[in-house]
Order: structure tokens, then sequence, then C-alpha cells
């Protein structure tokens, strides 16, 4: 597995005693353990304040040879496929081919304010999120049903810190960090050379502070999902910096209109339908910058025509001193998440189980869950993958750690989950964008 690029301009321009002491400069540790900002009631203690907020990424340094993540009891993991660069994103074809969005943003945009775009510059950088991106998606096969695959191709390059996937009709879709945009696809293909044809522009611009844009189709084909988050912590640059942010759209496929669905969700990642239900589910990543222990990500379902809070509530009524010209009005309305997921754990990838034929019964109904881990918290949270299970379309009991050890001995990343998905054949496939792996998970053979 490749070693972890870290751009040498930006380690120049800080030399790595002055970073280290930077790190160091923390604001106060958790209170609670994380285990108290998970659940349908977590602990929201007092927020805190201070000059120096909490930093403290972990330092990425890849997988050794023949290292991986801990599975859970009962399960089995190996490397679907390694040597990718950055995969940030899954999706799975009806054909069983995993398309993985290889990405990540684009380093001049995020410029709102300079001094602390060089200072989160070099924390992605240590963090192993500082890598160009490579604006591709690329096609991995298992032809021989052995659980690796041994087919690689990349299907569509040029695009633009893509994301999100979606095949629907004769289409496959792709979310860029601006537009959502489509090309003429059939499962099975290998190849794509048709230019990306754009549908849909979304808010992006030179300040594009979360560039992630995930899709979902609606289940009768008509309509898309898409998530668009904050410009922003907590609309520092202003509302009007906001303007169709922090909310999930529904894209009409034929007049290729976009309407606002849900609004007040700081940065939604994770999308899919719970299969019981029929209820559009979702991850979110709440604000920084008050404390340790707040505000946890959240797994929530979405309401049509909801708000969720962001910026000037969180967990419905708990408001955000920070923000200038509050909205008691909005605050009043705002809905409470269904599920908390911890403080600052970073909560990216959404699936749900549905029976996934691989996996052990007790992984049968629920979701998982890719934590990409803390940079901002002390003690660290999330570098793992967890099951949220579930009983009659809602979260029914605590989360199961599926993978975890992403971190080694030394807190240093080995890996960051993200994206994840169940394969063709009912496995979990967890895309890694540190150690540039998808992993593949399965119940372990006796």
């Amino acid at each position: 597995m490749p070693p972890i690029e870290v751009n040498p301009i930006r380690t120049r321009l800080l030399p790595a005693l002055t970073l280290s002491v930077m790190l160091a400069a923390c604001g106060q540790p958790a209170q609670y353990p994380v285990e108290a900002g998970i659940g349908p009631d977590p602990t929201l203690p007092p927020p805190e304040s201070g000059l120096v907020p909490t930093v403290r990424p972990a330092k990425a340094i890849g997988w050794a040879g023949g290292e991986t993540p801990t599975p859970a009891d009962g399960l089995a993991v190996v490397a679907f496929a390694d040597g990718l660069d950055h995969p940030r994103w899954l999706f799975v074809a009806p054909n069983g081919d995993v398309l993985v969005a290889e990405s990540n943003r684009t380093h001049a945009e995020d410029s709102g304010n300079p001094i602390m775009a060089w200072i989160m510059g070099l924390v992605m950088d240590y963090a192993g999120a500082g890598v160009e991106s490579a604006n591709r998606i690329t096609l991995l096969r298992d032809t021989d049903g052995d659980g690796v695959a041994d087919l690689r191709k990349p299907l569509l390059e040029g695009l633009h810190s893509p994301f999100g996937m979606a095949i629907v009709g004769d289409h496959l879709y792709v979310a860029n960090t601006d537009a959502v945009v489509r090309v003429p696809y059939r499962p099975g293909q290998t190849e794509i050379t048709r230019e990306p044809e754009t549908v849909a522009e979304l808010p992006a611009g030179p300040i594009n502070r979360h560039w992630t844009r995930n899709i979902l189709a609606g289940p009768d084909g008509r309509v898309l999902y898409v998530t668009v988050g904050s410009n922003s912590n907590v609309a520092e640059f202003g509302m009007a910096a906001e303007e169709g942010r922090a909310a999930i759209h529904r894209l009409d496929l034929e007049s290729f209109e976009l309407e606002t669905f849900a609004t007040g969700l700081r940065n939604p990642n994770g999308l899919a339908w719970e299969p019981t239900s029929g209820v559009l589910w979702t991850t979110v990543n709440e604000r920084d910058e008050i404390g340790s222990d707040l505000v946890p990500d959240y797994l929530t379902s979405v309401r049509e025509g909801g708000f969720y809070g962001w910026p000037y509530s969180y967990f419905g009524s708990h408001v955000d001193e920070r923000v200038q010209s509050q909205r008691p009005d909005l605050v009043a309305e705002a809905l409470v998440p269904d599920y908390a997921l911890g403080a600052h754990t970073a909560s990216l990838g959404l699936a749900f189980s549905g029976g996934a034929a691989a996996l052990p019964e007790r992984f049968g109904n629920g979701a998982f869950v890719g934590q990409h881990g803390s940079w901002n918290r002390e003690p660290r949270s999330g570098y793992k993958v967890i099951f949220v299970p579930f009983e009659a379309g809602r979260p029914g009991g605590p989360p199961v750690d599926v993978l975890v050890d992403f971190l080694n001995g030394d807190e240093q990343a080995r890996g960051r989950p993200a994206g994840v998905a169940i394969a063709g054949d009912g496995a979990l496939l967890v895309a890694d964008d540190v150690g540039n792996v998808i992993w593949r998970v399965s119940g372990a053979r006796r």
C-alpha cells in the first residue's frame, strides 16, 4: 500500500516543531466519555468558550504490509482493493460492479480566511487529507468471486471533486462539488468516452468549506436527493454565503429543477432508504469549537420540509449563542435528530444492511456508519465502523463496533473509514481514504 503523501510546500512553510506546538495547544479535554453523546438522548453539557479551540488530528501513516483493521467477533476483513488514490465514496451497481469516487477537495477553494485556511491546510496534510484530488470514478469487479477485485478500470476522469453516484435508467449520475452531471451508462460497461452533461448546478464558489455532495435515487427513479453541506462552521461568513446550503435537495430528473427538501443540516453526507419503512435517513456532521463534548454528529430520518437547527440551534432548542441575528421562530420549529453518533466522530458513510447475506444474522437489520474520526476532540473519537441496530424502522439499541483499530497504539491513523456500501454478494465494503484501501467485511469462515 502506498505511503501517505504530504504537501511539501505547506510542510516547508511551518517547521515540524511549530506544528507540533500548535497541535498541542488544545482546548479543554472532554468531561464525558464519547458514549455519553450516543443514542436518542445524548448528554449535552454547557458549551465551552475559549480563544484556542481543540485541534487534535491523528497523524496519517497508512497501513504497513499485512496490517488490517480489526473486525468484530464472527467477522473477517480483507482488502477488496488497495493502492487507490484517496477513495472517498462507494456505489454498487446492479450487476455488482463497485464504483469508487477517488476524490478530495480542491485546495484553491476554501479561502475565506487566509490564515485559518493555511492552518487548516497544515492540519489536513497532517491527517492525510491534503492530497490532490484524483477527480476520478474507478470501476472494481470481482470476476472470480473470491472477495478481491481482479478487474480495475478508470471509468470516468476529469471530474471536479466527485462524490455521490447513482444509476437511473440508462445514465450514471455523479455529484461533483459544483454540479450534478450524467453520462450514458449501462451496468457492465468498463469504459465511458462521452463528456459528462451538467443537469443541475450546485452551490460551490471560491469559499467551499464542506465540499462533498452525495446523491441518492428516489424509489420511483424520478428524482435524486442531493446533499449540500454548509459553507462555514456556524455561518461566520453570513447567511448570504449559505444560500442553498446545509440542506438536502430534490432534483427532478425530467425538468432538472432543484427544490429544497430539508434544511438546517450542517453537513449531511450519507443517504439511504430504511428498508422496512421506506423513509429517507442521513448522517450529519455537527458544529465545532464549543468543546470536546459538543456537538454530537447524528443519524436521523429526514422529514420533507423539516428544519434541523443549523446554525441557530442544535438538537432542537439548544441555541448557539455565537450566531448573529438569532431566529427564535426557526429554533421553535427545529426537529430533534433521531440518534446521536458521538461528538466529532465525523460520521460519513451510511448503508442499511437489509439482511446482507454475507454477514451474521445479528447484522441483519440496522445501519452501518463509517466514522472518519475527529480532528478536534481530546481524546479522539470515531476512527471506526459501527452498526446501529434497528427495530420497526427505528434505532433499537446501542451501536456495535464492526471494524476498529484504524488508530495504532501511538494513536496514529493507519486509515480513516469514509463511505460504506453493501456489495452485491452481501458483504460490507468500506472506503478507507487514508489507507487507500477498500475493505471487505464478511462472516468469518469456521
